[in-house]
């Protein structure tokens, strides 16, 4: 009987020669990949809920909200589409010509160019006043194309639309009392703006002009 025989036991149960078999314990590999794999999960998510909570503390999420709201929700101005809509565009009320009352007065040595002028702007459909030569004020002392005098109300009003006659004049308020006004022919005075020109240059005047619009965007 060998020595690894147990005792009691023989015949077909008992162990002959000199080796005899390991006694190992049963490998559980799919039990430690499975450990690891939860291990590594929930490393993360505790990364994760430090991260979240270092933010809510020091408000990163709110800096962030902000940025992305001032870069998307910006203000933007853009002319009106639409110049002749009373809403979106600002028009001055300029007179009519008939309604303006201009006075004529040559401060050059030509002789004439008063009443020449004066004929010219009737025909253009302004009132013609006094016609005549320049005050000592002024005589032989513009040196333009002339020199526009009106009431302060004028300047805004009267005299822009007598520019448009006689480009390059000087606009001048005084203290006179009335609405006329004065066209005074300066030295380097040669004629009336062209007929068609002026009438370009007075619808233009009196158009609307657009006016920024501002809009923003929807958030």
């Amino acid at each position: 009987m060998s020595m690894l025989t147990p005792p009691g036991m023989g015949g077909k149960y008992r162990i002959t020669g000199d080796k005899y078999p390991r006694m190992r314990r049963p490998r559980r590999r799919g039990r430690l990949v499975a450990a690891l794999v939860a291990s590594v999960t929930a490393l993360g998510l505790v990364g994760w809920g430090t991260l979240q909570l270092i933010d809510v503390f020091t408000g990163g999420g709110d800096k962030a909200s902000a940025a992305g709201s001032k870069a998307d929700c910006g203000t933007k101005a853009s002319p009106s589409a639409s110049p002749s809509s009373s809403s979106s565009s600002s028009t001055t009320a300029y007179p009519k010509p008939a309604q303006i009352t201009v006075n004529v007065f040559n401060a050059t040595p030509r002789a004439g160019l008063a009443k020449k002028t004066a004929d010219e702007l009737k025909k253009r459909g302004f009132k013609i006043g006094d016609v005549g030569n320049a005050s000592a004020e002024f005589d032989k002392k513009v040196k333009g194309t002339g020199l526009l005098l009106g009431p302060t109300s004028a300047v805004s009003t009267s005299l822009p639309v007598l520019g448009t006659q006689l480009a390059g004049a000087e606009t001048r308020a005084d203290t006179r009392k009335g609405t006329d006004v004065d066209l005074i022919i300066g030295t380097g005075f040669k004629s009336l703006t062209a007929k068609a020109t002026a009438a370009k240059a007075l619808t233009r005047l009196g158009a609307p002009q657009p006016t920024p619009t501002s809009s923003k965007n929807s958030c």
